[in-house]
């Protein structure tokens, strides 16, 4: 374990995954412990806790505001940067590219082992955006992994035409098995210019690991996710509680009006999620934020707080159970 690079308490250690034909991917595992005594005396009994949170697409961690409060709640709080993400990012293989999202399923199941090991006994899975896609289909084939399955903004659905949505991913499964590093698309720059500070946005980050522009879309990565999004249409089996966070409604993903771009999602169309949120299990929970951008941890303070304070009050009834 090393100081990360957020500083203290910030810690990291480095998951040395499978050798692969474009070398020895790594994954990184990020944590700080809760501090003593938060805790209620009177709750001795309570188990020692913990959340994972797996970041989206072209993305890491560096939301600490939001991880504070999981700390606050007594969580020690740790955070995947999935290989080829963020601090993963390695020389000689793409960033952000998979072509199987079951691919992550042994970092995470690293990640666990390791957040298991330093004595949780229950623990929670964070996921934002792709990451939501991702932790969903893991705790689906990984029953008794998790004991909650938590998600910011998950995306369940392509934001696009019916056209894109079902003829254009007839293409793009057949084109993305045969060119799986071609290049199909361009992540939209209108959400990240109206985050980072260097374009007028309020939160500060690594433009290296989370880039604004020319964010290359692969079609082996997009089947990929094509795919995972029609597992979630068919039905997913998670047998514990799920909590499905989104904003109260969506923006235009291309050309987003400034109200958009900071009172509402302008990447996931939500309703997509709202319909699909019911496929992921039996127990689900779907809680809609009003001015929430499409990562909840990054939206005014007035949602940042309300996200935080309903994940805590959800999970202390859940878990609980």
């Amino acid at each position: 374990m090393t100081t990360d690079v957020l500083g203290h308490p910030w810690q990291q250690e480095t998951l040395r995954l499978r050798p692969e034909a474009a070398g020895e991917p790594v994954a990184t595992l990020v944590s700080a412990r809760a501090p003593l005594g938060v805790a209620d005396p009177a709750e001795a009994a309570t188990p020692s806790r913990a959340v994972l949170y797996v970041h989206g697409f072209t993305d890491y961690f560096f939301q600490t505001e939001h991880a504070q409060a999981w700390l606050d709640a007594g969580y020690d709080f740790y955070a995947l940067d999935l290989r080829d993400c963020g601090r993963s990012i390695r020389p000689g293989r793409t960033p952000s590219f998979v072509a199987d999202l079951a691919t992550y399923d042994e970092e995470i199941g690293l990640a666990l082992a390791r957040v298991r090991a330093a004595g949780a006994q229950q623990v929670v899975l964070l996921g934002h955006s792709t990451g939501g896609l991702i932790t969903s289909l893991y705790v689906s084939d990984h029953p008794g992994a998790v004991d909650a399955l938590v998600l910011n903004s998950p995306w369940f659905d392509l934001n696009s035409s019916w056209v894109n949505r079902v003829i254009t991913t007839r293409f793009i499964d057949v084109l993305g098995t045969c060119f799986p590093l071609l290049r199909v698309g361009t992540l939209g720059e209108p959400y990240g210019r109206s985050l980072h500070t260097s374009t007028g946005g309020d939160w500060d980050y690594d433009l290296a690991w989370k880039p604004i522009e020319d964010v290359p879309v692969h079609a082996g990565w997009l089947r990929a996710v094509r795919r995972g999004h029609a597992r979630v249409a068919r039905g997913l089996d998670i047998q514990v509680p799920v909590l499905v966070c989104t904003s109260g409604r969506s923006g235009h993903p291309n050309h987003p009006s400034p109200e958009d771009l900071t009172g509402a999602d302008c990447v996931l169309n939500v309703a997509h999620t709202w319909t699909r949120a019911p496929r992921l299990g039996a127990d689900v929970t779907v809680r809609r934020f009003e001015g929430g951008r499409h990562d909840l941890a990054l939206s005014s303070s007035r949602v940042r707080h309300a996200y935080a304070q309903e994940v805590m009050s959800w999970l202390a009834t859940r878990m609980a159970r």
